[in-house]
């Protein structure tokens, strides 16, 4: 059975070259261009097996969704990783304290090395 994965980022182009990417690769993906959409795929029994999040978004944006999504328990074995151009400490300290699975500078990885994070970082949560 395909991994489930949830793409959100406000860049459609982004969301677009992931998804093909993701798609190549064999998951089932789902994209949202906003926290709202996403939180609503996710409220609505979107069992997803991974969650990528930007962090900059309008309205809500990243953290506040995985803060969400920690406090309602939406999603209990679901791996969340960050994949945002904020490479800051103070982002980066945000993400850990919210326990997101992984945090990946979009800057500094090419997409195709996104996959492969991503399925490293997923191996090592026995998925």
């Amino acid at each position: 059975m395909p991994k489930k994965v949830l793409l959100i980022d406000d860049d459609q182009f982004l969301l677009d070259m992931y998804a093909i990417k993701f798609n190549k690769a064999g998951y089932e993906v789902k994209v949202a261009d906003s926290t709202s959409v996403a939180l609503k795929l996710i409220r609505d029994g979107g069992n997803f097996d991974v969650v990528l999040s930007d962090i900059v978004m309008p309205g809500m944006d990243g953290l506040e969704l995985v803060e969400t999504i920690r406090k309602e328990s939406l999603l209990p074995k679901g791996i969340i990783i960050m994949l945002t151009n904020q490479g800051s400490s103070d982002d980066i300290a945000r993400a850990k304290k919210l326990n997101v699975d992984g945090y990946i500078v979009k800057a500094t990885t090419i997409p195709s090395e996104v996959l492969t994070e991503v399925e490293k970082i997923c191996s090592s949560k026995k998925m």
